[in-house]
């Protein structure tokens, strides 16, 4: 079937056309979220998922507009957004507001915005941009490769020095998963990961602040400091063991209920759900991500232009990224980092970045077929 351009269809037609299978899944995350939120509380609406409902409520309308709107108006701003994100990550490093020994969060009245969630989209939005760009011959070539390096290296670096190493980490793996999509050559990869391995001394003695390094000790072994350091991987393992298959019930699991849980409404919340809902509310959940890994990733293979699937992918890999360390993190199998598990942890702003990511997708969606060329 030829494309007919999007901006010349009636906006009701364009919506009935939107992946409603995605979006169904999206909001089957988004309300498993809102459950477990209400759980964390006790059984009240207050303090997050009131909260939660508010900042659902008004990105995901957002999306449907991204979505519905002219692709190539996203292709040409992409620029824009990636450098006013920069300068953003720049901004709150230097006059952010502090919590918890970091600057990430800008305040704005009794809001936070973490500029870095945004930075992460904005990010694949350039590099897919760029990749589109250049010829196919070209990407390999090295003086092609340092342009995209440096668009992920520099917000990495920012954002590091906040300090957040576990948003940096993820930034650095999807920018490098991007770059591979694209074809950079794997021997470069290898090269990259070589001289990051024998930097490893140099990063922990100079690079490191003691907490992260305390992380990963504890990693190696939590019970060295099991009412220290540890407590909280040990209260997660707990908790999600003795969920059992069925789980213990909603509002019904000790360790969340009875406050042993750490950050159970952000990081930890999947602690939280496998205690109360148990393995099956587990898998079910895992399912759901894995489905919309799925129906991305066909987005992107059916999508005709590099701009498109690069995007779609990239988003993909900041979606996949946190739900895979935040599970993996809160079982002890990675040291614990900061990654929220998206549309089911309380915030804002990774409930904005991700509803603006999949919006881009579903708009990739519409729009597989154009040609982006002027």
């Amino acid at each position: 079937m030829n494309f007919i351009s999007q901006e010349k269809v009636p906006i009701a037609q364009r919506l009935e056309q939107l992946n409603w299978i995605l979006i169904s899944l999206i909001i089957i995350l988004a309300f498993l979220g809102f459950l477990m939120l209400y759980s964390a509380a006790g059984g009240s609406f207050r303090p997050w998922l009131f909260r939660q409902l508010g900042f659902f409520c008004l990105f995901f309308p957002l999306m449907l507009f991204i979505a519905i709107t002219d692709i190539k108006l996203w292709f040409k701003a992409s620029y824009f957004f990636y450098l006013g994100a920069l300068g953003l990550v720049v901004i709150v490093d230097i006059m952010g507001h502090n919590a918890m020994g970091a600057t990430r969060w800008f305040r704005i009245g009794p809001l936070t915005i973490q500029p870095s969630e945004i930075m992460k989209v904005c990010t694949v939005f350039a590099l897919a941009r760029y990749f589109y760009s250049i010829e196919v011959e070209n990407i390999g070539k090295i003086r092609y490769v340092i342009p995209p390096l440096l668009m992920v290296l520099i917000p990495a670096f920012f954002i590091f020095h906040q300090p957040d190493l576990g948003t940096a980490t993820i930034l650095v793996i999807v920018g490098i998963s991007v770059l591979f999509l694209a074809g950079v050559r794997v021997w470069k990869f290898v090269t990259v990961g070589v001289v990051v391995l024998l930097a490893i001394p140099l990063m922990w003695s100079f690079g490191m602040h003691e907490y992260q390094k305390q992380r990963v000790l504890t990693f190696i072994n939590p019970n060295n400091d099991p009412l220290g350091s540890g407590y909280n991987i040990i209260q997660s393992k707990i908790a999600i063991g003795s969920g059992g298959v069925l789980g213990k019930g909603l509002l019904n699991g000790t360790q969340g209920q009875l406050n042993f849980l750490p950050e159970k409404q952000t990081d930890f919340i999947f602690t939280m759900l496998s205690e109360e809902l148990g393995f099956v509310g587990s898998v079910f959940a895992i399912v759901i991500y894995c489905a919309i890994t799925f129906i991305c990733s066909s987005i992107a293979v059916k999508t005709k232009h590099q701009f498109g699937r690069l995007l779609v992918l990239g988003i993909v890999s900041i979606f996949f990224t946190h739900m895979f360390i935040n599970m993996a993190m809160v079982m002890g199998l990675i040291p614990v980092v900061g990654a929220p598990l998206p549309f089911i942890s309380y915030g804002g702003t990774i409930m904005a970045s991700m509803m603006i990511g999949f919006g881009l997708v579903l708009n990739v969606d519409l729009n597989r077929n154009v040609d982006l060329k002027p």
